[in-house]
């Protein structure tokens, strides 16, 4: 369990009780001291515990949330499993429209390709919207020269155009050092992937091929710390772990060096880099009682377990919206 998973222990299990026992049916009742307390998750759920697997697979990106609320989940269902892949957005959804997976975690939209294989093989979904992210670039903390790029560098770096010719960062800007430009980014299957590459290099996919990419962002870290001239990009709460080794990237689209931060991608702010975060549950698993109280749980603490995992937590608006989406999908079932 990493840091920032074990902060989430003290400030949500005792809301998991309570969800749990909503999405069971249970009623609170009245303790001793006037106060009222969540009943147990077998007295909610009529004497037995929830038990069963919940598969789920995709975004790297949005797997440590997930994760986190797998693990509080599994504090009061022990006979619930709850694993969580990281296949990327790209290869969640393979395996989420082949019929493998409950849930798959997503760091963009799903594709129009990607629906049609999943009405193919009969699956339906609903789009859930669990966080905000602020796609981060990275450099090393002895990079002294690149505290702020325009979108523009961005670009000159990573478009196909690139490979084989910009070499080092004077390649880039003549007022940057002849070092040489080391960069590893997210594999082709990730939606992270697609996203920087739309909105950078203003095609989804384009981008040159010379890099270093993983579907791991731990491997991002470990090769964009250990080269001085490194530069990497992924989502915010991997920077957020890793601060220690990595500095972030202020982005520059044309009205001025904006740092990635909570603030700034809930003020709209952090352009273009600043992105919904999705989960999609598939219609077949939402009737299983294991899967409903598990996206109650999500919904009911989703901003408890954002800001304490360091992910950026949805404004009220969205929150609202995530509950009655995952009320109408129950209802559906």
């Amino acid at each position: 369990m990493t840091s920032a998973q074990r902060r989430l222990s003290a400030v949500a299990t005792a809301a998991l009780v309570v969800s749990l026992a909503a999405a069971c049916g249970g009623d609170a009742k009245p303790a001793s001291d006037g106060s009222t307390t969540a009943a147990s998750p077998a007295e909610a759920g009529g004497g037995a515990a929830l038990s069963g697997e919940i598969k789920i697979d995709g975004s790297s990106t949005v797997a440590p949330l997930t994760q986190a609320a797998s693990e509080l989940f599994g504090e009061e269902q022990p006979q619930v499993k709850v694993p969580v892949g990281t296949s990327g957005t790209g290869g969640g959804f393979e395996k989420f429209c082949a019929g493998e997976t409950d849930i798959s975690n997503a760091s963009r939209a799903i594709k129009d390709e990607e629906k049609a294989a999943c009405d193919t093989k009969g699956i339906k979904f609903t789009e859930l919207t669990v966080a905000t992210d602020a796609l981060t670039v990275v450099v090393p903390k002895e990079n002294d020269w690149a505290t702020c790029l325009t979108t523009d560098q961005l670009k000159k770096m990573w478009e196909p155009a690139a490979e084989g010719k910009v070499k080092t960062w004077k390649d880039v800007d003549p007022k940057f050092p002849a070092e040489e430009l080391k960069l590893y980014g997210p594999g082709t299957d990730s939606g992270t992937f697609d996203y920087f590459t739309d909105e950078i290099n203003g095609e989804e996919g384009a981008s040159r091929k010379d890099y270093s990419p993983s579907e791991n962002d731990n491997d991002i870290v470990t090769g964009v710390a250990g080269a001085k001239g490194g530069l990497g990009y992924f989502g915010f709460t991997y920077f957020e772990e890793n601060a220690d080794k990595l500095k972030a990237v202020e982005i520059d689209s044309g009205s001025g060096c904006v740092a990635p931060s909570v603030e700034n991608a809930q003020a709209g702010k952090y352009t273009p880099l600043a992105r919904p975060l999705f989960i999609y549950p598939s219609a077949t698993a939402v009737k299983r009682p294991e899967v409903a109280a598990f996206l109650d749980y999500y919904a009911n603490n989703i901003n408890a377990i954002a800001k304490d995992a360091k992910f950026i937590p949805l404004n009220a608006e969205q929150e609202a919206k995530l509950k009655a989406d995952i009320t109408s999908l129950k209802s559906a079932g």
